[in-house]
């Protein structure tokens, strides 16, 4: 193999341009050729393909969002799309390709391999929804970024005696809403994994007034339900001040936390690696600190399980 192509897809997260970097300083070391696909299948379709030398990914690896910018392909579902794009890359005489993005970026992954290009796959994406790995790229920066606008939060809901709603992104999953309100303190937490009674919630928020607590604080998964409408229902049968905050898309920047970046630098060396073995059609991960990797069809379609024993503790501890 002598070159070699890198594509982000999907919704950014933060640290992808490290592992950007990554595969095109591993891809160099190994005297390969390494492409740029920008814009993702997108752009792959279009032939928006350049290459990328040492100098291209110079100072990205504290950058958010990605260097080879992202779009949305519903063209690439279809096999007329994929072989376009599959006659790109035989044009540019790249013979194998590394995706990093989310769920739908690796069954594109996927459809490219069983036609013969050897691709590997990156979790990349803040939701932490992908099989096979323990952490996908950018979700420990969301969950900072989360975490410090609950504390902000946190000091006016206490300020005004209020109950604050603060929705949160996760797509289908529940990994960020889980993880920033056990780390903030909510006093709930509505997660797609488990159903739970608004009942119990509004005796929950009644059970803090009573003991003279002045505000509370409930993270709301966005697969869940909207935090407004579910604002809406609580102050409809309990009367209370009740304040919303959508966090949206600010989850998805900022500067990549040390973690995601070493992840990312990590995940994109194994890729080339496994591309350098002749090998395809995988995605690599992490589980307990090492680095592992799964054939596409070993993760995909399988069901989003959160942590149980922590759902359970963020219970205990909002008592």
């Amino acid at each position: 193999m002598k070159r070699i192509g890198v594509l982000t897809s999907g919704g950014d997260a933060p640290g992808m341009n490290a592992a950007i970097r990554a595969v095109v300083r591993k891809g160099i070391y190994h005297q390969l050729e390494v492409y740029g696909i920008y814009q993702g299948y997108q752009g792959l379709i279009n032939g928006n393909i350049k290459k990328l030398e040492l100098g291209s990914v110079g100072d990205i690896i504290h950058r958010g969002g990605t260097i080879l910018r992202s779009a949305r392909c519903p063209e690439f579902v279809t096999k007329e799309g994929q072989q376009k794009g599959i006659a790109q890359l035989k044009k540019f005489g790249i013979e194998g390709l590394v995706v990093i993005g989310g769920d739908g970026s690796y069954r594109g992954a996927k459809a490219l391999s069983e036609q013969g290009i050897p691709c590997i796959g990156i979790p990349g994406t803040i939701d932490n929804d992908i099989a096979g790995t323990d952490r996908t790229i950018g979700f420990d920066t969301a969950l900072n970024t989360v975490i410090d606008a609950i504390d902000k939060i946190r000091d006016t809901a206490s300020s005004h005696e209020r109950t604050f709603v603060i929705e949160v992104m996760g797509r289908n999953a529940g990994d960020i809403a889980l993880w920033t309100g056990l780390a903030g303190g909510a006093e709930t937490i509505l997660i797609p994994e488990v159903e739970e009674s608004i009942d119990d919630i509004i005796e929950r928020l009644h059970r803090g007034k009573e003991r003279g607590k002045k505000h509370s604080i409930i993270i709301v998964a966005e697969g869940v339900t909207s935090g407004v409408k579910f604002a809406e229902e609580l102050k409809k049968r309990t009367n209370m001040e009740i304040r919303v905050s959508v966090l949206g898309h600010i989850q998805r920047g900022g500067s990549p936390s040390a973690y995601d970046r070493v992840l990312a630098s990590r995940l994109g060396s194994r890729a080339v690696e496994l591309l350098l073995e002749g090998k395809g059609g995988r995605a690599v991960g992490i589980q307990n600190n090492q680095i592992v990797d799964y054939d596409f069809n070993e993760i995909l379609d399988v069901p989003h399980e959160i942590d149980r024993e922590m759902f359970k503790l963020s219970k205990e501890l909002s008592i």
